[in-house]
């Protein structure tokens, strides 16, 4: 189980980091403690969370996933086995996005509280605040690495230029850098990662853990036609992948499926632990057997030729 190194932190991962904004949303706190207890045993170490997750569930406010692990890691005893992620930003309710350094400040402590521990391993910028600075963000995160609450700091969902812009501020003003960034990226929607900031990350480089890395759950191979739009919560969010492009990417998903005797969804994930640029992709599970497809993914040994036909089915002109 080798584990790669996140940019140029001293934290290590398993070539998988675990979603957690199921939390509170699609599974409740019992079999949330269930799931994070079989992650543990399988070495799957570091969890991936926001303060944001999962407001937009009904009847929630926003922070459930932090309080659920929160509660998890004091009852098990586990904080010094976790890589600890979560992420400030996102609109909580209020209409817009906010990095400003006194957002952040207040809003550190809410998650340090919910989470019960004294310090966050990764901290990231979860969505741009075009109109705040970079540098005053960047030295609200100074503040904080200094007191020893947070580790480092990655970014996510931000544009080439404002990336370009916080690293050059970095390194500028001796400020702290991104050290991990986080995209949408996945066997379908690749084209935004990389075309944009793909190259960045590579040149300064920065570690890169995929979001959506089965693309709301259509990777898996569940989802073949509207009628099963219906077979979860998440199902409202795939229909745009029912498209020829879509087809060719299960079509290929199923033959390498068959061909290694593990899942689409291992192969799926496979695709994204072999690109070069991507540390580990991010992938979320609602049952223990769906774990499963974590170890597969890091074990499938997937060729030149089959990376090639994963890149052939999915490419971006084919619509």
């Amino acid at each position: 189980m080798e584990k790669r190194q996140l940019g140029n932190t001293d934290l290590y991962t398993y070539p998988v980091v675990f979603g957690c904004n199921v939390f509170g949303w699609t599974i409740d706190e019992k079999q949330s403690f269930e799931i994070l207890d079989q992650l543990i045993e399988s070495g799957i170490t570091t969890l991936d969370t926001a303060d944001v997750y999962s407001r937009w569930a009904e009847g929630n406010s926003g922070g459930e996933s932090e309080t659920i692990i929160g509660k998890w890691m004091k009852d098990r005893g586990t904080r010094d086995k976790v890589n600890l992620i979560t992420k400030v930003g996102g609109s909580l309710g209020k209409g817009h996005r906010n990095l400003t350094k006194a957002y952040i400040l207040k809003t550190v402590e809410e998650s340090l509280q919910r989470l019960k521990t004294d310090h966050i391993d990764l901290y990231f910028s979860h969505w741009d605040d075009d109109v705040t600075p970079v540098e005053e963000t960047l030295s609200a995160y100074e503040q904080l690495i200094k007191a020893g609450k947070v580790r480092f700091i990655g970014a996510s969902n931000l544009s080439p230029e404002r990336l370009t812009a916080s690293l050059e501020a970095s390194k500028r003003d001796g400020l702290p850098k991104y050290e991990v960034f986080q995209p949408e990226y996945n066997l379908y929607d690749r084209q935004g990662f990389e075309e944009g900031v793909a190259s960045i990350c590579q040149k300064e480089g920065l570690g890169v853990i995929s979001y959506y890395s089965l693309a709301s759950g259509f990777l898996t191979g569940k989802y073949r036609s509207k009628e099963d739009l219906n077979k979860s919560a998440r199902g409202s969010g795939i229909e745009k992948y029912l498209n020829k492009r879509g087809k060719n990417i299960l079509e290929a998903l199923d033959d390498l499926s068959v061909k290694h005797n593990v899942s689409q969804a291992g192969i799926a994930l496979a695709w994204l632990i072999n690109k070069p640029v991507v540390t580990a992709p991010i992938a979320s599970a609602t049952k223990a057997k769906h774990i499963e497809a974590f170890l597969e993914a890091t074990q499938v040994n997937l060729s030149t030729d089959d990376m090639e036909q994963l890149d052939n089915a999915s490419t971006y002109s084919e619509t």
